[in-house]
């Protein structure tokens, strides 16, 4: 895109503001600076479920685990939702930037994150409030078979505080339903509860720490430094884990916690 497009895109991007032609024009605003196969524009709110605003795409399959899977609890997996909760996050994250160092080797990328055939993806953050966070997320999958080059990612990186900013201009009232209900409870003590509850499975609060941060991707070693123990402690406490879920590997952890993530998640 010239420089004169560009400006025509942007201008017409502007125009659009608190309209719905605004996510069509943003689209293609974005696609001049990086051509993508599909978009999805999501809101989260604190720990609850996120919504879906927009979202397009080539091949229809890239969206299909989408409602039922990621937004059923699947999200709290989420690099990209890891990064909303850090909060007020602006700008551009590409997804194997801001990954655990484990990630490709979790379950959820294996057999969730491949089922959309997702190769690359790269989101504008946006703040909305100091609970709320918008993603417009732009992927590349089967459909070009390639991730982004670095000369899209460096355009996508020069303008990404005005991407942000036109984000949170057009969304800037948005609020989910049921935005003044009470914030739940941290995640791992709903877990403890819920395990409790329906697989008589007492975990310590550690315990439930260490079994989140490994569904998520992180190694022993990153695990520790997030906890500040040795990585011989953090094996100690994987040890502790799986012996009370009586299960022997990550997998195994997956098929138990994610059934019960959908019923931890409130509606927002």
């Amino acid at each position: 895109m010239t420089y004169s497009e560009h400006d025509e895109a942007l201008a017409n991007t502007i125009k659009a503001l608190a309209t719905p032609e605004l996510p069509r024009q943003f689209s293609t605003l974005v696609r001049g600076m990086a051509a993508f196969d599909n978009l999805i524009v999501i809101a989260y709110h604190g720990e609850n479920r996120p919504a879906v605003l927009y979202r397009e795409y080539t091949d229809p399959v890239v969206y299909l685990p989408m409602d039922n899977q990621y937004l059923g609890g699947a999200y709290l997996l989420d690099p990209f939702y890891h990064e909303h909760l850090k909060g007020s996050v602006r700008g551009i994250r590409r997804l194997m930037d801001v990954a655990p160092d484990h990630f490709r080797r979790t379950h959820y990328y294996n057999n969730y994150y491949k089922q959309t055939t997702l190769l690359d993806e790269v989101a504008v953050f946006a703040t909305i409030t100091d609970g709320i966070t918008l993603t417009a997320c732009f992927g590349r999958d089967r459909t070009s078979g390639k991730p982004f080059g670095k000369r899209e990612l460096q355009a996508l990186r020069r303008h990404e505080m005005s991407l942000s900013a036109l984000l949170e201009a057009h969304w800037q009232d948005y609020r989910p339903d049921g935005a003044a209900e009470e914030a739940s409870a941290p995640l791992e003590v709903r877990l403890r509860e819920a395990l409790e509850q329906e697989h008589g499975i007492r975990l310590s609060p550690r315990q439930a720490e260490v079994a989140l941060f490994i569904l998520r991707g992180h190694s022993s070693l990153a695990i520790g430094l997030h906890l500040g123990v040795s990585t011989q402690t953090v094996k100690v406490f994987r040890r502790q884990l799986y012996t009370k879920c009586n299960i022997s590997s990550q997998a195994e952890l997956f098929a138990l916690l994610m059934p019960l993530f959908a019923r931890l998640t409130a509606r927002g």
